[in-house]
């Protein structure tokens, strides 16, 4: 509320007592003597005929005029120091007149998220229709904070006192009993929790609303504190007396019914009101939740407050005075150019200082997951090598799998395994690990291999850079693990055999593709004669045959239309009316029956991993109160280490 002030109140003096505001300040004269004896070394150190006259004929040779003025140039420090520390301290003489400041009461909603409020008796069940009240408070309540607060065993915050009502809509529909820890009704923590935020922020009057059927032993003498604190308890009574059956956490069945006496009881002594769940806004209005009473109102109608006013701007101008005589000629020019002067950089301290232990392993995973992207998998696993848990051994594993360290890798899948066993992907990149393993033994990278041009051609690929690495492990670390349904093992032999065995490797797919066709394993193809496909020493890389690029190509679209007639399929049918046209939803796959045309610079890789990862985010649970549970979980286990519990 805004109260005018008149320019006469804003002069006026309305009181005449002088006091500092900011009294420690003062503390800082105690300093003088230390500046008084600083200055007088300073002095001595600069008069260099002490260094050539005998002290007892200084007193002889000095001029007097010199000496004053030595002393002078001690009296003007002081002074100087002397006027700032006042400033510093904010002497005032007078106080203005303010308005006060009327604020509205705070409301503080407490929840009761038992598996009771399940029952029936009140249509639709007895938690829906208390999210209704809530939703209609929030719409209907002008002004004031609010906040929110769920209990079961224990109360919880859900959201703290806020002007957002917005805010706090947004969590209606993710209270529910299984985002609690653990099931009961303890009002009484309800009604300690909303003491607890209010005092926290500061208000000494409010109200609390309590949600609920059950009453409970303690909170009667809960309810005695808040009105002692200042604070106004009201209950909101849920289902009827009668009662009804509603299904426990553990499966069994369990009957509630509304204890309206007690709970009655509970909102006389908190100094509140009692009403039961209705239709309509009848029993909102009785409770006086929907309007927010003003704090003091009456009290502070007509009057004012004052403030005192800071006066030391006063004592600037004498201080001011006193720079000018310390001013030398050619000074503020030399400390200009020192601003033009190049700045070193400076790293005062390591900024992992203010981080916890696990927000630095966080930054490290971040490190080795952009070098496993970019490739660099020596640096991938540099960043990876010290850090403990099961995602960080399975990272290592793939770095070390890219690398060809075939051993090594499968001893961190294994670490992996040991500490997290139900971990698919590091099963799977482990069995395909082993299988190369057994397939082509991994080589010193700094010892050429054995040339053989009667037995085996040599693979041209170890002479020129891949266009992709040749190893089994996904393309992806443990932070982003998805399912490709395209993604196949290139460990597997082709369904056919390879025409030109001196261009492609059997072990590798054709032009770099990741989908061959799935062909028979185990069936090693035999070894051809020197005689009848007779092979140089040195083969040189052949273009490989249109047929058979044609035919992959062919393959490729099949794999193609069969994926997205697989996405069509999962995806629920749109309804579109006769004159409607086809509209892109924010969220396409390219190449899918929802998409448009594949790019013509998209990769077939870049294809698969959109994919991917459109497939991986449909399969992800909707669980709005996700976020909730583990909040709450986090605030029982803290609790209970601290012994508040």
């Amino acid at each position: 509320m805004s109260v005018d002030l008149a320019a006469a109140d804003l002069l006026s003096v309305a009181s005449t007592d002088f006091r500092f505001l900011r009294p420690l300040w003062l503390l800082g004269l105690l300093a003088i003597p230390l500046l008084l004896w600083w200055l007088r070394r300073l002095r001595q150190r600069r008069d260099v005929w002490r260094d050539v006259v005998d002290a007892h004929l200084l007193s002889h040779l000095l001029q007097g005029r010199q000496t004053a003025r030595g002393g002078w140039r001690n009296i003007a420090p002081v002074l100087a120091w002397t006027l700032a520390i006042l400033a510093l301290a904010g002497p005032s003489w007078r106080e203005l007149p303010q308005p006060l400041w009327q604020d509205r009461n705070p409301l503080v909603i407490a929840l009761d998220l038992s598996y009771a409020t399940l029952t029936a008796d009140v249509q639709p069940t007895r938690l829906l229709q208390a999210r209704a009240k809530i939703a209609h408070i929030l719409r209907t309540r002008g002004g004031g904070q609010i906040a929110l607060v769920a209990f079961a065993d224990d109360a919880y915050t859900v959201s703290p006192l806020t002007d957002d009502a917005d805010n706090i809509a947004l969590f209606l529909d993710a209270l529910t009993p299984d985002v609690m820890p653990r099931d009961g009704s303890r009002t009484d923590r309800a009604i300690e929790e909303s003491m607890r935020l209010l005092t926290r922020t500061g208000f000494k009057r409010g109200d609390i609303l309590l949600i609920t059927d059950h009453a409970g032993g303690a909170a009667g003498s809960a309810a005695i504190d808040a009105r002692k604190a200042g604070y106004r308890v009201s209950v909101l009574g849920l289902g009827t007396p009668a009662g009804g059956a509603y299904r426990q956490a553990k499966g069994g069945v369990g009957s509630a019914r509304l204890e309206e006496d007690a709970l009655r009881r509970i909102a006389s002594v908190g100094g509140g009101s009692y009403a039961t769940v209705a239709p309509g806004d009848e029993d909102l209005r009785a409770l006086g939740v929907l309007q927010a009473d003003r704090i003091d109102a009456a009290a502070a109608q007509g009057k004012r407050g004052t403030a005192p006013l800071d006066e030391g701007f006063w004592l600037l101008p004498a201080l001011l005075m006193l720079a000018l005589l310390a001013f030398r000629r050619g000074v503020l020019a030399v400390a200009l150019l020192a601003l033009y002067l190049p700045w070193q950089p400076a790293f005062a301290a390591d900024g992992s200082l203010w981080q916890r232990e696990d927000q630095r392993q966080y930054a490290q995973m971040r490190r080795g997951v952009e070098a496993y992207r970019s490739g660099d998998y020596a640096a991938a696993e540099t960043a990876l090598r010290d850090l403990p848990g099961a995602e960080a051994a399975y990272n290592r594993g793939n770095t070390l799998a890219k690398q060809g360290r075939y051993d090594e890798a499968i001893a961190e899948y294994d670490r992996a395994l040991t500490l997290q066993p139900s971990m698919r992907d590091a099963v799977e990149n482990r069995q395909r690990v082993e299988a190369a393993r057994k397939r082509k033994p991994p080589q010193d990278p700094k010892q050429k291999p054995p040339q053989k041009p009667k037995d085996k051609p040599k693979d041209p690929a170890q002479d020129k850079p891949q266009d992709k690495p040749q190893d089994p492990p996904k393309d992806k670390p443990q932070d982003q693990q998805q399912d490709q349904p395209q993604n196949q093992p290139q460990d597997k032999p082709q369904d056919k055999p390879q025409e030109n065995p001196q261009d492609k490797p059997q072990d590798s797919p054709k032009n770099g593709q990741q989908n061959p066709a799935p062909g028979k394993q185990g069936q090693p193809q035999p070894p051809q004669n020197a005689s009848q496909n007779p092979q140089p020493a040195k083969p040189q890389p052949q273009k490989p045959d249109p047929a058979d690029r044609k035919a992959q190509e062919q393959a490729q679209r099949e794999a193609d239309a069969a994926q997205r007639e697989r996405m069509r399929q999962a995806k629920p049918p749109e309804k579109k009316g006769p004159g409607d046209a086809p509209k892109k939803p924010p969220q396409t796959l390219p190449g899918t029956s929802t998409g448009g045309p594949v790019p013509a610079k998209e990769s077939a890789q870049a294809r698969e991993r959109r994919i991917a990862n459109q497939v991986a985010l449909q399969r992800v649970p909707d669980d709005p109160g996700g976020l909730l549970r583990a909040k709450f979980k986090l605030e029982q286990q803290r609790r209970r280490r601290g012994g508040d519990r």
